[in-house]
């Protein structure tokens, strides 16, 4: 087996990789390498006089053999890259004989081995973690729909709080399809050159799944913002929730636009997907860095006034109970999806990765559903309500009045209409 027959199996075999991950693909990393390597090896070899030389220098698919006289032996060690499989560094020798050089001493295979059970037992387990988390998205979305369609159907559950429980379950199905669309522009096939693919289509799947995660911290934020608001002052108004969905929605829609603006005028390389050390990654990693810190420290606060208002002092049992009940998802979710963006988005992307990819794959596919069960599937308002609405209009089974945040809208009579208890 010749050099470039080699290298390319091994960069075949180390493609699944970068097609889990989702953004760099180490197997670019390698050939940008080796063609940096062959454009040095070529360009000294234009910059060097013609020579009678029986062995010009040469460039082989690995290595750059430099130019050597009849009978000279030259001994080269393997590609830095082949240190990723071993420890051991290994070399190669070629004779330079009347004819030209010889063929590399021992074989490539042999002098820069590579353990290619091992790469095609991690090729399997990377298709089997792609399969997990298509399947984590995919029951996600049946779960964040069905939420959806139970807090937008049900009249009685039309509140300000479930209106944005309704925008975060959005962005999950968002964040859930950008993932699908990554996934069939980008890997549509085996031949596919991921390195130098490019196209708008391409693009496009990676902008929006960028705008699909910043929506997502967004609304979680403006979860956070909520729940602060209504434990610490009177329900809010119409006016103020409609700022929420204008800054939980523009904010990403403005830094998206900036970072593909400065992508196409001064990065438009590849599929915009090789984000490692551009500094306009911090158009879309700043500001999610920043609600999650802002949404700790609405954390700190929520857990504050909780304290506050729990003692015994200061209310009933009944009001202890509301505001745990409204209080509850959010101070779960705050630190289990903030802890997770943190660790895995400021961790080398080949840092850990049997751990790394089961939680950040696997268990985050099933964020989605994560959050529809708490919000939805689990709240005590939502089921009183399917029940009332199941078993007819038994006062038994009608959820007790609550003081909460609530609407009234007029009637086209002119009365007042409620439209939420929750």
């Amino acid at each position: 087996m010749d050099s470039q027959m080699w290298s390319a199996c091994v960069l075949c075999l180390l493609s699944p990789l970068g097609a889990v991950l989702g953004h760099v693909h180490p197997e670019c990393d390698l050939i940008a390498r080796l063609k940096e390597d062959e454009s040095t090896c070529l360009g000294a070899t234009e910059g060097t006089a013609n020579t009678s030389l029986s062995c010009p220098r040469t460039w082989d698919g690995l290595l750059c053999w430099p130019p050597a006289d009849p009978g000279e032996w030259v001994t080269l060690p393997c590609p830095d890259f082949f240190s990723y499989f071993s420890s051991e560094p290994g070399a190669v020798k070629r004779d330079c004989t009347i004819a030209g050089w010889s063929d590399p001493l021992p074989p490539y295979p042999e002098a820069c081995p590579v353990p290619l059970e091992l790469l095609a037992e991690e090729k399997s387990y990377f298709s089997t973690m792609k399969t997990v988390y298509t399947l984590g998205h995919s029951i996600s979305i049946v779960a964040l729909v069905v939420g959806i369609v139970i807090l937008v159907a049900l009249r009685r559950l039309r509140c300000p709080r479930n209106y944005i429980h309704t925008q975060l379950f959005a962005t999950f199905i968002l964040k859930a399809g950008a993932v699908f669309l990554k996934d069939t522009i980008l890997f549509q096939g085996d031949d596919t050159d991921h390195c130098s693919f490019s196209s708008v289509l391409c693009k496009v799947s990676v902008a929006a799944s960028h705008f699909a995660t910043m929506a997502n911290f967004s609304w979680l934020l403006a979860e956070a913002v909520y729940l602060s608001c209504l434990l610490a002052t009177s329900p809010s108004s119409r006016m103020a929730f409609w700022w929420l969905v204008l800054a939980g929605w523009g904010l990403p829609v403005l830094c998206t636009s900036a970072w593909v603006g400065c992508k196409l005028a001064f990065e438009d390389i590849a599929c915009w997907d090789l984000d490692d050390g551009s500094p306009y990654w911090w158009i879309i990693k700043g500001p999610i860095v920043l609600s999650v810190g802002v949404n700790f420290g609405l954390f700190l606060n929520i857990i504050r006034i909780l304290l506050k208002k729990l003692e015994p002092a200061q209310g009933s049992l009944h009001a202890e109970a509301q505001y745990w009940r409204l209080s509850k998802s959010t101070l779960l979710l705050i630190p289990l999806f903030g802890i997770h963006y943190i660790v895995f988005n400021f961790l080398p992307d080949d840092a850990g990765l049997g751990i790394r990819l089961p939680l950040e794959l696997g268990l985050g596919s099933f964020q989605g559903f994560i959050v529809a069960v708490l919000y939805c599937f689990l709240n005590q308002e939502v089921r009183n309500e399917i029940s009332r609405k199941w078993h007819g209009h038994d006062p038994e089974l009608l959820p007790a009045r609550r003081n909460c945040a609530k609407w009234t809208t007029p009637s086209c009579v002119g009365a007042k209409v409620l439209t939420s208890v929750c």
